[in-house]
């Protein structure tokens, strides 16, 4: 089975001047796990939502910045509120990043005529959950390790 017959054919991508918000916001939005960030018709990049929620681990954010738990927002004692002021503007700050900051851009794919088992070991091998689709050079799809799942799935019923 090839890559082609189980890819998300045309994938919702981001422009590379777009900030972290706004690929936050197609991410949230499409209950997807990442974009191919792209300059007009070439993939430079690709943004997790590991990458995203690494800028809350990286030292972007003071370290004496504080982060309430869900139930900490309930609770918050007046006294904290100067805390959760700054809170607010750090993860404000990190929104208006450009996408560029965070982004992989050593983007690993995959061409659409290779089989899945090729597109399944290189993600086993680099530890990653989704290929960018070429035909030619150009992006056309994107496979995620649920696509393979999927064919190798259909191919044992077809033939059961």
């Amino acid at each position: 089975m090839k890559v082609k017959d189980v890819m998300t054919p045309s994938p919702l991508t981001v422009p590379a001047d777009a900030t972290v918000s706004e690929a936050a916001a197609i991410l949230r939005k499409n209950r997807i796990g990442g974009l191919p960030v792209m300059d007009g018709e070439t993939i430079v990049g690709i943004v997790t939502e590991t990458d995203i929620l690494s800028l809350l681990d990286t030292g972007e954010i003071s370290d004496d910045l504080w982060l309430p738990s869900p139930l900490e927002i309930v609770e918050v004692p007046i006294r904290e509120f100067i805390n959760w002021e700054k809170t607010k503007a750090a993860l404000a700050d990190i929104g208006t990043s450009p996408i560029t900051t965070v982004m992989s851009d050593n983007v690993i794919s995959i061409d659409e005529d290779a089989d899945i088992e090729e597109a399944a070991a290189i993600m086993l091998r680099e530890g990653i959950a989704r290929l960018p689709v070429l035909k030619g050079g150009r992006l056309v799809g994107i496979v995620t390790r649920l696509d393979i799942v999927r064919g190798v799935g259909s191919r044992f019923e077809t033939s059961a």
